[in-house]
């Protein structure tokens, strides 16, 4: 462990308002961007509590003040909204709690610079990495669509856009040509089959956001990383337990939230397998998250939102390819790398999921 970190991790945590002194402080997690560290508080006699506490990314996260105003307001929206309703299933339901400083504020600022901010931490909840059991999609599937269902209500516009143009595939085109046409680390020669590859499929990059700019579809607040490692699940039970990582959450469209789920819920690899050859769309996991989905949030779907929903898939999948391909030619500067080409990787997993869903459009429109 980084001793350095730890000992700013442990300066960060005194100053947040836990129910007793950090008695144990450990790396948690496995996420791309944030450093994330797991507390354990002594919170009375012989009881110790558990908290999470973070370290922003602020070169991705520019606006951390605007970023945990939405946090803080979706959470206490939440939380209001499965007050009235109850866990679903019959099992357990929980949504995250921003843990305040001890000035009152949602989160901390160093003298340094750096931006922290504690959550409390989930109990009975795994974060699965890969949808090896049906059960795990389902339960994933239903989690976003309640939550999606939930903030039906909430004000969409009163949120701030904390990464301007994040699901704009266009703006994400934009920016791979740019990294294509500077390309300072010399990669692109090596990558052409990629590079190609989303050129021919450039001009589907607009189709929903030229819906959006239209009013045929409505912005709503999306969570806008849906992985499936972004709902924590009871093991035993194979129920979602919460929804986490709202750093995202934004005004946007349902379909990016649809689409990023399916990425990840209807591959039958992992995100970064460097064998192609176990990577494939698999049409009864989408067919099963799709259901799901709809069994949820079906209720507040307008027709053409309902019918554009595997565009949400397409795109979705298409675009996390395209900033990982993005990333790729410019250095790896925004996700975290764990070996040399890692991002490349990422990419060609998502074109050829692309390429599985083209192959099954068909009966993706029609279910």
């Amino acid at each position: 462990m980084d001793t350095q970190a730890l000992s700013t991790a442990g300066q960060a945590a005194a100053l947040f308002d836990f129910p007793g002194p950090v008695t144990a402080m450990e790396p948690y997690g496995e996420g791309h961007i944030n450093d994330t560290y797991r507390l354990g508080v002594r919170a009375g006699e012989g009881e110790t509590r558990r908290f999470i506490l973070q370290r922003l990314n602020t070169q991705v996260f520019k606006d951390p003040k605007g970023l945990m105003d939405n946090v803080t307001a979706v959470t206490r929206y939440l939380e209001k909204a499965m007050g009235g309703e109850g866990a679903p299933h019959g099992g357990q339901a929980e949504i995250l709690r921003v843990i305040p400083t001890k000035a009152g504020e949602n989160h901390l600022t160093l003298p340094n610079g750096e931006v922290w901010r504690a959550y409390n931490f989930i109990e009975g909840g795994v974060s699965f990495q890969t949808a090896d059991d049906p059960r795990l999609i389902a339960a994933s599937a239903h989690a976003f669509g309640r939550f999606a269902r939930l903030l039906d209500g909430f004000p969409a516009e009163s949120l701030h856009e904390t990464i301007p143009k994040f699901h704009d595939t266009r703006s994400r085109l934009a920016d791979f040509e740019k990294a294509l046409a500077a390309d300072c680390h010399g990669r692109a020669a090596a990558c052409r089959p990629e590079i190609e590859f989303v050129q021919a499929h450039a001009q589907d990059c607009a189709m929903l956001m030229n819906l959006l700019e239209a009013g045929e579809l409505p912005a709503r607040v999306t969570h806008n990383d849906t992985k499936l490692n972004n709902v924590l699940i009871n093991p035993e039970t194979m129920h979602g337990v919460c929804v986490i990582d709202l750093d995202t959450v934004m005004p946007g469209l349902i379909h990016n939230d649809f689409g990023d789920a399916i990425r990840t819920c209807a591959s039958t690899a992992a995100e970064d397998e460097q064998d192609l050859n176990k990577v494939r769309f698999d049409f009864e996991k989408y067919r099963l998250y799709a259901e799901s989905y709809l069994a949820e949030v079906g209720g507040i779907l307008r027709p053409k939102e309902r019918e554009m929903l595997p565009w949400g898939a397409r795109l979705m999948t298409l675009e996390c390819g395209m900033r990982f391909l993005t990333d790729h030619l410019q250095g790896d500067v925004y996700f975290k790398i764990h070996r040399p080409g890692h991002n490349l990787d990422r990419a060609r997993t998502q074109f050829r999921l692309v390429t599985g869903m083209v192959d099954a459009w068909a009966e993706l429109c029609r279910l």
